[in-house]
């Protein structure tokens, strides 16, 4: 058995594929994913997992170099964005890039995969680009 927290076997597969540059977006209930994307559904009730406990682990995987986020989150504040502030501060995400609401939804079209929580805050979701950890 896996030693990491992470026992989600798509999403380890995924993870583990990444090359630097590519993406991955973790996204509240709400986000549309594009065609040709691989969804990755986590949800099972609002709430159920949150956004931040799934960007936790998948932190705990992945090498993230930078993020971006949709600047709407400023204006909404949920609650996850005070968590989000403290890991960039930390460094876990990297340098963070903001972008419309509609931007996003079209990098998303660029992504390997779109993790899907079970969040329902406003705009809780990340674009995460992957590093290299040499």
């Amino acid at each position: 058995m896996k030693k990491t927290p992470l026992l989600n076997i798509a999403l380890s597969r995924v993870i583990a594929s990444l090359g630097h540059g590519d993406i991955l977006v973790i996204g509240d209930a709400g986000l549309p994913v594009p065609p040709g994307v691989e969804l990755i559904d986590l949800a099972l009730t609002q709430g159920i997992p949150d956004f931040i406990s799934t960007l936790r682990v998948v932190l705990s995987e992945m090498q993230v170099e930078s993020h971006v986020l949709a600047e709407e989150i400023l204006l909404k504040q949920p609650p996850a964005l005070a968590e989000l502030t403290t890991l960039t501060e930390q460094a876990a995400l990297g340098e963070r890039c903001l972008v419309s609401h509609d931007v996003f939804k079209q990098l998303s079209g660029k992504a390997r995969a779109v993790v899907r929580t079970g969040e329902c805050q406003p705009y809780c979701n990340i674009a995460l680009v992957s590093g290299v950890t040499f």
